[in-house]
């Protein structure tokens, strides 16, 4: 198909998925667990083609001006690369999700009464940079018995066209349909709008990136979306706290990586250890260059640190996702305003308490209202590879269907099976 005619090209993607999703629902466990493990194995074969496909990528980037922190985003280094390959392979390791039946209950009427995971069918994924997301999009798709279509952001075209003829490869090879996992071969944004507005080929919709992109798919989308818009990510120091521990999780959560969405942007600090932990802290950022923005208790303390970049916070700071050297810091009287701080500024994604009072803690994990919440542990842990989830498609801050990491069960839905053996109602 010509992808300069959108709305053929479009649909044409569409049947195309519809049926290989057909396809995929039906497929052997085997089958899967062999399209990954090729995979992961082109992978690691192919990482100078790769290279050479993402230097192009970045040098176009770099080229246009492209923020700091959106080009860290769209390096794939040989890092990277092994990650989302251990990422296949723990995925091919995993047990099959799809067709697990569960919660069968007998009923006095003589029916079995359960409930069988199935794929969703057919997910589109639109994102930005990370071309790294193609591979962890395209491993969950097999895995779970879905079609996918991607659509990488114009920045990354190269490394993703690279990575996309790996995986089809991979499909063929284990006897798989080749458009189970299809990348859009255009940069025109009018593909973006067809690919949100064709309920009869796509069952949901998974934006990966920026706030506006987010925003723009969830508002004009018309099939369901998967979303998080931001990633406020706070880490509250507790009254009762060790202050190493602090220093090292804190440390790690903001200056770890910038970039990624679950880096901490807030850092929340109890009065009474306020002298004792901040000025360390402020040490340890001023010599990384990150900037702090203060609330007036937390100025006062940080403005006499040798070299530290301060200035007083506004009102938008507490909101705000960096992504850059950056964090809000701000000394709270008690748990309670630390909570309701979380609650009302961040972006229900991932909150972290430093403490050593397991009351504290338990509060601490009930009554923050995010999709991971952690108790003395770096934010960055906020992640499907990490979890244990092979790879992960996205976060979510949705209530609905899925939270958190989304990995292989947030791909799969639940429908009702019924067991008889003739009964018939009355």
């Amino acid at each position: 198909m010509n992808p300069t005619d959108i709305p053929a090209y479009m649909a044409h993607v569409g049947v195309s998925a519809r049926a290989a999703a057909t396809a995929m629902a039906a497929a052997s466990t085997a089958a899967k667990d062999r399209a990954l493990r090729v995979l992961a194995l082109r992978l690691r074969e192919q990482g100078a083609a790769l290279q050479a496909a993402n230097a192009l990528d970045l040098d176009a980037a770099r080229a246009a001006g492209l923020a700091a922190p959106l080009v860290d985003r769209l390096k794939l280094t040989p890092a990277i690369v092994e990650t989302v390959a251990q990422g296949c392979e723990q995925l091919a390791a995993m047990p099959d999700p799809v067709g697990e039946i569960s919660g069968v209950k007998r009923r006095p009427s003589g029916i079995s009464v359960g409930q069988m995971r199935v794929p969703l069918g057919v997910f589109g994924m639109i994102y930005e940079s990370r071309p790294n997301v193609t591979i962890e999009a395209a491993s969950l798709a097999i895995k779970s018995g879905n079609a996918c279509i991607l659509r990488g952001g114009s920045e990354a075209l190269q490394s993703n066209l690279a990575l996309w003829r790996l995986v089809q490869a991979a499909l063929v090879e284990a006897g798989l349909p080749a458009d189970a996992v299809q990348l859009v071969e255009t940069t025109d944004r009018a593909a973006v709008g067809r690919l949100i507005a064709m309920p009869e080929y796509v069952d949901v919709i998974i934006p990966r990136g920026g706030k506006g992109l987010i925003e723009r798919i969830s508002a004009e989308a018309r099939v369901p979306v998967i979303k998080h818009l931001d990633g406020n990510c706070h880490v509250v120091v507790d009254a009762e706290v060790e202050l190493d521990l602090a220093l090292r999780v804190t440390d790690n959560a903001k200056t770890q990586k910038y970039s990624p969405c679950n880096a901490a942007e807030s850092l929340l600090v109890h009065q009474a250890q306020a002298a004792a932990f901040l000025p360390r802290i402020g040490a340890v950022f001023a010599a990384k260059g990150v900037e702090m923005r203060c609330c007036p208790l937390s100025l006062a303390l940080l403005e006499a640190v040798p070299g530290a970049r301060v200035r007083a916070a506004t009102e938008a700071d507490w909101s705000e996702e960096y992504l850059a050297p950056i964090i809000s810091v701000k000394v709270v009287a008690s748990l309670d305003e630390a909570i309701a701080h979380v609650n009302r500024y961040g972006s229900h994604h991932t909150d972290a308490i430093l403490t050593t009072n397991h009351v504290s803690a338990m509060r601490f994990l009930r009554e923050v209202d995010s999709a991971s919440v952690m108790v003395n542990a770096s934010t960055r842990f906020a992640d499907g590879f990490e979890y244990g989830l092979g790879a992960e498609i996205g976060i979510s801050t949705d209530k609905f269907h899925a939270r958190g990491p989304v990995g292989l069960e947030g791909l799969t839905s639940l429908k009702w099976v019924v067991l008889g053996q003739g009964e018939v109602r009355g």
